[in-house]
């Protein structure tokens, strides 16, 4: 069965937005949507990048230029959204796909330190979603018509490994805040839309820092893209992409050692603790 008779939102002719639009993974779901039929708004706060960006979806969309709409605009700034959203509804009239995907890499530090930049990274991948939510979600239930929420989550938003503690914070609660949502969707009574939490691996993308090739083990984020799609499909919540070196067994593995830590009261990412270093790894090979 064809992709599109799957899932209605992602028909010819349906509308996409993406957030982080101008590169990575953004870029990739934006460029596979327009070949699939689908007119994008591509939102990002880096201009130039994202008229680089749009020229390319372009040259895929059906209708040319005219099926890409530009929105460039800070997720967390709640009313370059509004903006986003009110120009893609004046264009398109309606809304079938958001990806709320836009997000930064940036380290502020240890917990005690920096507030400025603990702020900034979480008003971006925390508060970028809500903010995408709230200026396009109330319009598409309005539409009554099939559609698809997308918020890009992070595995490390469910392990927390240590080395990037308000990373991590942030990406937890998208987990949180996209669990929250799809019940809300779900337990409201003619809804037609469905939210989902797309948890890339190993992607080589612009917060890929240091890296000016593909590392063997990363996957492109076409990859991570196709995958959502597959998993869409499948009406998975929990879009759970492994890469070139970890497999979804072992993802799984460490994810119920996560859980374990609170079940078991060991100490705080017990993973990484060295009373537990054998104990993991005999778990890890189950």
């Amino acid at each position: 069965m064809e992709l599109e008779q799957q899932l209605p939102a992602l028909s010819p002719g349906g509308v996409a937005v993406i957030t982080g639009a101008a590169s990575g993974i953004g870029l990739a779901a934006a460029t596979r949507l327009a070949a699939m039929g689908m007119k994008i708004v591509m939102i990002d706060r880096e201009s130039s990048p994202l008229d680089r960006a749009a020229a390319s979806v372009s040259a895929l969309a059906a209708g040319g230029v005219s099926s890409v709409l530009e929105a460039p605009g800070d997720v967390a700034r709640p009313d370059d959204l509004a903006r986003a959203a009110a120009a893609a509804f004046s264009r398109f009239g309606k809304v079938s796909f958001l990806m709320n995907n836009a997000g930064i890499g940036s380290n502020p530090g240890r917990p005690w330190e920096n507030l400025a930049g603990w702020r900034s990274l979480m008003e971006v991948n925390f508060w970028g979603v809500v903010h995408g939510v709230e200026a396009f979600v109330p319009r598409m239930l309005e539409q009554g018509t099939p559609a698809i929420i997308v918020n890009t989550g992070s595995k490390q938003g469910i392990t927390t490994p240590p080395g990037n503690l308000a990373y991590n914070v942030s990406k937890a609660a998208v987990k949180t805040y996209t669990e929250g949502l799809a019940h809300a969707l779900r337990s409201r009574p003619g809804a037609a839309i469905s939210a989902h939490l797309l948890i890339p691996g190993f992607t080589f993308t612009g917060l890929t820092a240091g890296a000016r090739e593909k590392p063997a083990a990363a996957w492109t984020p076409a990859e991570v893209v196709d995958f959502m799609l597959q998993g869409l499909s499948r009406g998975d919540f929990y879009l759970l992409c492994p890469d070139n070196e970890t497999p979804r067994t072992v993802d799984e593995r460490r994810m119920a050692w996560a859980i374990g830590d609170v079940i078991e009261n060991r100490p705080a990412l017990s993973r990484w603790h060295p009373d537990y270093k054998d104990a993991f790894e005999d778990f890890v090979k189950g």
